[in-house]
């Protein structure tokens, strides 16, 4: 899709919503489009008090204008705000006419639809009025803006309890026994990095010894720990013990409620390590079949069965552990709405007190990337969400957060699903950017969140392994700027 920009200095709104709404096609600006030529034009004009943004949408000899208009206030940045959703808005009414299915989270685009939501409640919105919004100005489905203003609700409570100093803790081990299709994270196989490993366990015990001297000198306050990947579990029991050794011995554990490791792919996860977690004081763990079809599994890399799930949930349970997660994605090759729903099922009557439901997304860097792919699997993904939200709901699970992803199939979303008294804070904590997270490891971005919440600064720890293990005395400088951040609270 080629498209015009008038009136607008930044046109990364205008490539967000074609791409959003057009996923196959590669938005390109261009000057002048041809008379008759399939384009997009966008023309934003200022009279002083409001923005006048008209939109114009022209395939195969048809043509569809949408018009919209955006106030000028005092605040530069809610005009700014307000432009960029109108624009955006009348993108969405002048282009969804020429498509086959509609998204059905209308013309938001970011990460965060509760986040968003909850903006509106902490103005004074009721449910009600922001719900009437969701449909009426940005095109969100009935569906789709109930999840949204629900964990908006999850996340404003949790915000009330709170305190200035609270953080959280994230500890990244970017290793996998191997690579599945649909992953794009910073991870490695076991076959290929298996020797950095070593090297990187004492680089990052390193970095948390640092790390809980510079935490204890800032008196804060550590309310929540995840263990992350990767596959945490792709550790020996007995580095998983120094691991944990290590975290006892540098971080002040009295104001953590919540310890989570992603203990993820069964064929990653013995009894010894179980109780190793078990023994170091964690209360939650992630058991993630991803499907419970061993054609799937395949297909996508696992190399476990669907028997190997059941058989490790239950050694989990023998072991005692407080809180269990069990991860599915919908939209896998292969995957079928019945063959998702026996998943479901048997992911229920296991009885987890978490089950995550992903939509595979098509990510750069991922062997499943294929953007075209999965926007044909709209009607499949909608109907597997369905199917997810109806048995979980039957069930006792409710949504408790949510976020999406670029070129998700059909445009959806993940949801985190619950039972009550047993949502996973951190995930709440970290999807709603609502305190400080410090990440540790490959990959982590520690966010400093401003103390009134309206800015973040994010420091980066280098990407890769390979780069991490050479780079303590950079990344142990790095968090320095905790204590800046902390004498500001």
């Amino acid at each position: 899709m080629i498209y015009t920009v008038n009136g607008l200095e930044n046109d990364h709104h205008v490539r967000e919503m074609l791409l959003c709404l057009l996923p196959t096609e590669s938005p390109e600006r261009v000057e002048i489009a041809l008379e008759g030529e399939d384009a997009l034009g966008v023309a934003v004009d200022h009279t002083g008090t409001e923005a006048v943004i008209r939109v114009c949408c022209t395939r195969g000899g048809r043509q569809i204008c949408a018009e919209k208009r955006a106030p000028v206030t005092d605040s530069e940045e809610d005009t700014k705000r307000a432009q960029t959703h109108a624009v955006k808005s009348a993108i969405f009414e002048a282009v969804t006419p020429f498509l086959d299915a509609v998204p059905e989270w209308g013309s938001l685009t970011g990460v965060r639809p509760a986040k968003f939501a909850r903006g509106f409640l902490e103005k004074g919105y009721s449910p009600a009025q922001v719900a009437q919004l969701m449909t009426e100005q940005y095109h969100v489905s009935p569906a789709r803006r109930a999840l949204a203003i629900r964990s908006a609700g999850i996340a404003l409570d949790c915000k009330k309890r709170l305190h200035p100093r609270d953080i959280s803790i994230y500890i990244g081990i970017p290793f996998c026994p191997s690579r599945c299709s649909y992953c794009s994270f910073v991870s490695h196989s076991i076959e290929k990095a298996g020797r950095l490993m070593a090297e990187y366990l004492d680089t990052l015990c390193a970095e948390i010894a640092h790390t809980g001297e510079i935490i204890k000198q800032a008196d804060l306050h550590i309310v929540s720990m995840y263990i992350g990947g990767g596959t945490p579990t792709t550790l020996s029991a007995e580095q998983m013990e120094r691991l944990l050794d290590t975290v006892q011995n540098a971080f002040d554990l009295q104001y953590m409620t919540e310890f989570t490791v992603e203990a993820g792919r069964p064929d990653t996860i013995t009894e010894e390590k179980l109780r190793v977690l078990a023994r170091h004081g964690v209360d939650r763990i992630s058991i993630n079949p991803q499907s419970m079809n061993d054609e799937v599994l395949a297909a996508i890399g696992r190399h476990h069965s669907a028997q190997a799930v059941l058989d490790t949930y239950e050694m989990a349970r023998g072991v005692g552990f407080r809180a269990i997660n069990m991860d599915t994605i919908a939209g896998l090759d292969g995957d079928t709405p019945e063959s998702f729903a026996h998943t479901i099922d048997t992911l229920i009557g296991l009885n987890p007190e978490n089950i995550t439901v992903h939509t595979l997304a098509a990510k750069r860097g991922a062997d499943q990337h294929d953007r075209a792919h999965n926007a044909e699997k709209h009607e499949t993904v909608r109907q597997m969400l369905d199917i997810a939200a109806q048995k979980l709901t039957a069930a006792g699970y409710a949504p408790y957060y949510l976020y999406r992803q670029k070129f998700m199939a059909g445009g959806f979303e993940n949801v985190g699903w619950c039972k009550m008294g047993f949502e996973c804070w951190y995930n709440v904590y970290m999807m709603e950017e609502l305190q400080t997270i410090v990440s540790l490891g490959a990959g982590g971005m520690t966010k400093l969140l401003s103390a009134d919440g309206r800015k973040i600064r994010r420091i980066n720890n280098p990407k890769y392994p390979y780069e991490y293990n050479t780079s303590l005395e950079k990344i142990n400088a790095g968090k320095q700027a905790l204590l800046a951040w902390a004498s500001e609270l």
